[in-house]
């Protein structure tokens, strides 16, 4: 009994262990699901975006849709095969006049059953969709990839736009701290009859400032959470926190301005290009209308007939043919060459179309480059501004507390340099979307 006993126990044990463990790789699993995004990288972000985003979803499915559209079209390639069963009763049979007399032909009960074959040995639609399917999967397939670019640059630049807001936050947060302690001297100082009630009072306004825009920096960086979560579609009700690596991204602002415009990586240059070639096959197709279309056929039938029901299928008459079928309209006002003319034209307009891109391709570039260099400028300037900030703040704060400086000297110092790191971050930040800029113009995103 106590064996019994004891064995039972350790059964009870080992489940329980086993459903502890279960339970705490689920939850780890489910905390590594929810936590997914919770501290996310640029690249995690738009590896989400991309899994997630219902415009590049649509894309996707178009392109399947597009693939399942052309298998349609090349199976009229392959043989036709139909089965067809037929059942009549005759309640009157049909007369005929034969010497003057009425002759009744036929039986009460008929039936059929036919097997029919067909093969298409020129149909000039099929031949299109032969020719024509690797250039209507590219245009699809393009479509997908300009949806999935244009996602990343979007995403990329949102980001660099909520890294701006949250630095301005945080050195706006900064400010709040050093004006509350600038507060907290100019009252000591007040107090003892050192300087005038005017320094504590520009402090506490100085500081009332700071809480105020930091609030309306707090609001500005929840809407563009906002708006982020939804270009990735993320869901509204989880925490989206961001991971990154100031001194990384402005590692990272560099790129070769000596490089010239390469259009022929477009992904819009290269659907066009397809586009055109498809409008070129259907020149090829209309003028293909002159030409017969050619199919073979042929079918088994057995009949079946008998004025008794129950005696139909007792015999069958069997018959089968096969042939060739030859189609050609004659004539048709003139339609086979307007129809010729019209895709002689669509193929001119897609030529003129592009001419227009490569012209708005090197357009694009061109500003886009341009934008860069001067924000690039912009940065290098502000960068120094902000040095050169910091160190006249720190000598004026010095200089203040031994009495030197004025409190209004101090205050101008505190939002010289708190509007020169303001501005140096937006500036990398706004250098980096610059970038991203370019690389699109220059059709050097990559995406999977």
């Amino acid at each position: 009994m106590n064996f019994l006993l004891k064995k039972l126990k350790s059964k009870i044990i080992l489940t329980f262990v086993s459903v502890l463990s279960s339970f705490l790789v689920t939850s780890a699993y489910a905390q590594t699901s929810d936590t997914l995004l919770q501290n996310a990288t640029l690249d995690g972000i738009i590896d989400y975006a991309l899994a997630n985003q219902p415009i590049v979803k649509q894309a996707e499915i178009n392109q399947e849709i597009t693939d399942l559209q052309i298998k349609n079209r090349l199976a009229d390639w392959y043989p036709q095969l139909n089965f067809n069963y037929n059942y009549q009763r005759n309640f009157q049979l049909p007369v005929n006049i034969i010497g003057g007399n009425q002759v009744r032909f036929g039986v009460y009960n008929t039936s059929a059953i036919q097997l029919t074959a067909t093969q298409n040995i020129f149909n000039r639609d099929v031949l299109l969709a032969s020719q024509t399917k690797q250039d209507v999967r590219e245009v699809a397939s393009k479509q997908t990839e300009n949806a999935r670019i244009n996602l990343v640059a979007n995403v990329s630049k949102n980001f660099y736009d909520l890294l701006a807001t949250e630095q301005q936050r945080k050195i706006t947060a900064e400010n709040i701290v050093m004006l509350a302690r600038s507060l907290k001297d100019a009252r000591a100082r007040y107090d003892v009859g050192v300087t005038d009630k005017t320094d504590y009072q520009r402090a506490t306004i100085a500081l009332n400032n700071a809480v105020a825009s930091k609030k309306e920096i707090e609001e500005a960086l929840k809407s563009k959470i906002a708006n982020l979560k939804y270009l990735i579609n993320y869901p509204d009700g989880r925490e989206l926190s961001l991971e990154y690596d100031s001194t990384q991204l402005e590692a990272e602002i560099h790129l070769d301005t000596l490089e010239t415009s390469q259009y022929t990586n477009r992904v819009e240059y290269q659907q066009l290009q397809a586009q055109l070639r498809l409008q070129q096959a259907n020149v090829r197709y209309n003028k293909w209308s002159y030409i017969p279309t050619l199919s073979a056929n042929g079918a088994y039938i057995k009949n079946f007939l008998n004025d008794d029901f129950a005696k139909l299928y007792n015999q069958g008459f069997p018959n089968s043919y096969a042939g060739l079928t030859l189609g050609f309209p004659i004539f048709q006002g003139g339609k086979r060459k307007n129809n010729i003319i019209i895709a002689e034209k669509q193929v001119q307009q897609t030529e003129l179309d592009l001419v227009d891109f490569v012209n708005q391709a090197s357009s694009e570039y061109k500003t886009a480059m341009a934008q860069y260099r001067a924000n690039m400028a912009n940065y290098l300037a502000l960068k120094e501004n902000m040095e050169l900030a910091a160190e006249v703040h720190k000598i004026i704060e010095l200089q203040y507390r031994e009495g030197i400086k004025t409190y209004l000297e101090l205050i101008t110092a505190q939002t010289d340099l708190r509007a020169a790191q303001i501005n140096y971050f937006n500036a990398v930040y706004g250098l980096l979307s610059s970038k991203i800029d370019v690389r699109k113009a220059e059709g050097a995103i990559q995406v999977n």
